[in-house]
């Protein structure tokens, strides 16, 4: 696939304004909470009890949330506008910033100050700016290992997608190139090698070289093609392995091994029998989210916890579909997983479930604007 090179600009306080933010404003966007939570909450000069925090994309609103999950008091919570139906978040922490891909565009956080720095419309916006799966804007992102770059899965309609790539340094967007449809997730190389979109819709892993914006599309279908785009079969979210290898969880039946550098793959066994949707790495670890019966799985909604090296495989039920999941400590050092309420499908719910991984103990933590996207953050 041919590469598409331009330039955009920081939005200005104009351009804001004519998408409509209702009262943001280009830098520096405060703190925000609830109009009924009254408790106080924790600053950046004053941060939690804990220096490892989630971060999450509120799907049903335009803002993201900052939780410190050992707090469980609601008023914790912190919560800054920056920018419609957000999906996408990744987080580079020696520089203290966050990105987060927004139906508008790409936001730039200040972690240090949990201000949004700035709102960089893509370089091929959105019509319309509108909520839900299919809504166009921003959706997968990764962020550089390095911090240089960040690259954003951009959706026109099913069909027509992009990845687009973001210069920190300068604060432009530099290049596009045509990826699969409906990226839902974009990860990259442990050394920035490659960068690679998880076509959901077309059953299709893009891998892209950062440098010359060339582009392959391999096919990942462990269970075919069959029914297009009303299959169930589908790839969505991946982990990317130490090695390199890129991990996608299919329907709770098999996680495909995929060489983004060879195009090889191979496939582990999984016994979820879920929908799988998110996933994430807990050292040797793999966490995938089921949803539940769909398609050619027919199970609960669960949490997958892989082994990758022996291949043995623990599962808990959740009362819910959710969507994504990332893993985090609490300040005793034990292992928690934290699973996003904010199904694609609009079948989760206003909050997160943590999963002690030891004894798979679970307790919620209510979070206002359905959790969709959720990663971890820990101060340097």
């Amino acid at each position: 696939m041919e590469p598409v090179i331009a330039r955009r600009t920081v939005l200005g306080a104009a351009g804001i304004a004519a998408l409509g933010l209702g009262g943001c404003t280009t830098d520096g966007v405060p703190v925000q909470k609830p109009s009924t939570v009254a408790a106080p909450k924790p600053s950046a000069s004053h941060p939690a009890s804990n220096s490892s925090f989630l971060l999450a994309t509120l799907a049903h609103t335009d803002k993201i949330a900052r939780i410190d999950p050992s707090n469980e008091d609601p008023g914790a919570i912190e919560f800054i506008t920056v920018g419609a139906a957000p999906w996408g978040i990744g987080v580079h922490s020696p520089t203290h910033a966050a990105y987060v891909a927004t139906a508008e565009g790409l936001a730039v956080v200040d972690l240090a100050t949990f201000t949004r720095r700035s709102l960089v419309p893509y370089l091929h916006p959105a019509a319309e700016i509108s909520q839900g799966e299919y809504r166009p804007g921003g959706l997968g992102l990764a962020v550089a290992p390095d911090g240089s770059a960040v690259y954003v899965a951009v959706s026109l309609d099913t069909e027509t997608c992009f990845l687009e790539v973001f210069d920190v340094q300068r604060g432009v967007f530099t290049g596009s190139v045509r990826v699969g449809w409906r990226p839902f997730d974009v990860v990259v190389a442990p050394d920035g090698a490659w960068v690679a979109t998880i076509d959901h819709d077309s059953f299709t892993v893009t891998v892209v070289d950062p440098a010359s914006l060339r582009a392959t599309t391999h096919k990942i279908a462990p269970f075919g093609t069959e029914g297009g785009l009303a299959s169930w079969e589908k790839i969505h979210y991946a982990a990317v392995d130490a090695d390199g290898t890129i991990l996608l969880p299919v329907q709770g039946k098999v996680v495909v091994r995929f060489d983004p550098v060879t195009g090889k793959s191979n496939s582990i066994p999984s016994a979820a029998n879920s929908h799988a949707h998110g996933t994430a790495l807990a050292s040797r670890l793999l966490l995938t989210v089921g949803t539940g019966s769909f398609g050619n799985a027919d199970g609960v909604p669960n949490l997958s916890v892989l082994n990758l090296d022996t291949g043995d495989e623990r599962i808990a039920p959740l009362d819910v579909p959710h969507e994504t999941v990332t893993a985090w400590s609490d300040a005793a050092g034990t292992e928690w997983a934290v699973v996003a309420g904010g199904n694609t499908r609009n079948e989760g719910w206003d909050g997160l479930t943590l999963i002690r991984l030891d004894d798979f103990e679970q307790r919620t933590l209510d979070v206002p604007g359905y959790p969709q996207v959720v990663v971890t953050y820990t101060e340097p």
